[in-house]
């Protein structure tokens, strides 16, 4: 039976290993050429390696004016947004697996933002972000009119009660990034949304008769149960993050954009990128994998 799981297992991740062999690594050893040498095209279209060395490693580190602190950035937001993203997503998802009128729509407008992923909607909520972070200094004060949030209200108003300013400082931030957090989670609420359907309800009879709480049927039951779809979230939450992140961008620009193309040093950008998502990928990996539970 081991077997013929692990073959099934198989059978589900070859189109993933087919196109991780045959096209995701001959590009990754193209990056690593251009990486250390500059192109030079030639009038029939092809081009030739000249080696580099380390010349455009120098450049993006130490001579660019804006990698790092973007590759800083990225890195932050993976920090901030996925386990905000984690937890706002089962949250929802819990809410929406229960009985009421509307959820079906209610499941809707939560999967909209992924669908309508398009540049007007992206352009309204980069303005609320700059409203809910920066107030209204950097948007049309007479278009928005008096309806807007300046996270520093809240600060003011959480200082008042006492709270701790490291506290603060995670309250207001998070609220900041509310839209960014909605925005990231649909796939992930209805993957979690899925995992909480597939949990037998014979098991939450059977922890009810013996007495236990809701809470305790959260920790004992629940949790564990969809602790392998955390993990395939968290994941996933990483690499759409990255996806959509500056330096990917700005690699992007580099080579097919307007101007000069330059490939050396956009390739650097997209394997120091790469290098340091898939080292988060990894320790956040081992470290949710320790607590997975996989019911045999």
């Amino acid at each position: 039976m081991r077997q013929k799981e692990m073959v099934t297992g198989y059978v589900f991740i070859l189109p993933a290993l087919v196109g991780l062999a045959f096209f995701f690594l001959p590009m990754l050893v193209r990056v690593v050429q251009y990486s250390v040498s500059e192109i030079e095209f030639h009038v029939d279209e092809r081009y030739t390696l000249i080696p580099m060395g380390l010349t455009h490693f120098n450049e993006a580190f130490f001579v660019h004016p804006t990698f790092l602190r973007e590759l800083t950035e990225m890195v932050t937001n993976m920090l901030w947004n996925v386990p905000l993203i984690i937890f706002f997503s089962l949250i929802m998802a819990i809410l929406l697996n229960r009985q009421f009128p509307g959820r079906l729509l209610v499941r809707a407008i939560f999967f909209l933002p992924v669908v309508l992923a398009v540049p007007a909607i992206q352009t309204t909520l980069d303005m609320v972000t700059a409203m809910m972070g920066e107030g209204m200094t950097d948007v049309d004060r007479d278009a928005a009119g008096e309806m807007y949030f300046h996270a520093g209200s809240l600060a003011f108003i959480l200082v008042n009660f006492g709270i701790p300013g490291n506290l603060i400082f995670f309250i207001v931030d998070s609220v900041a990034r509310l839209h960014v957090v909605m925005r990231s989670g649909g796939v992930q609420i209805l993957i979690f949304l899925a995992a909480l359907q597939a949990i037998p309800s014979s098991m939450y009879e059977a922890a009810t008769m013996e007495g236990t709480t809701a809470y305790e049927s959260f920790w004992k039951i629940t949790l564990p149960l969809i602790s392998p779809l955390i993990l395939t979230n968290t994941v996933y939450t990483i690499v759409d993050i990255f996806a959509t992140s500056q330096p990917v961008i700005m690699a992007r620009d580099l080579a097919f954009g307007a101007g000069v193309a330059n490939f050396g040093l956009s390739a650097v950008f997209s394997l120091t990128s790469t290098v340091i998502v898939t080292i988060i990928i990894l320790i956040s990996g081992y470290l949710i994998s320790r607590k997975v539970v996989y019911l045999t």
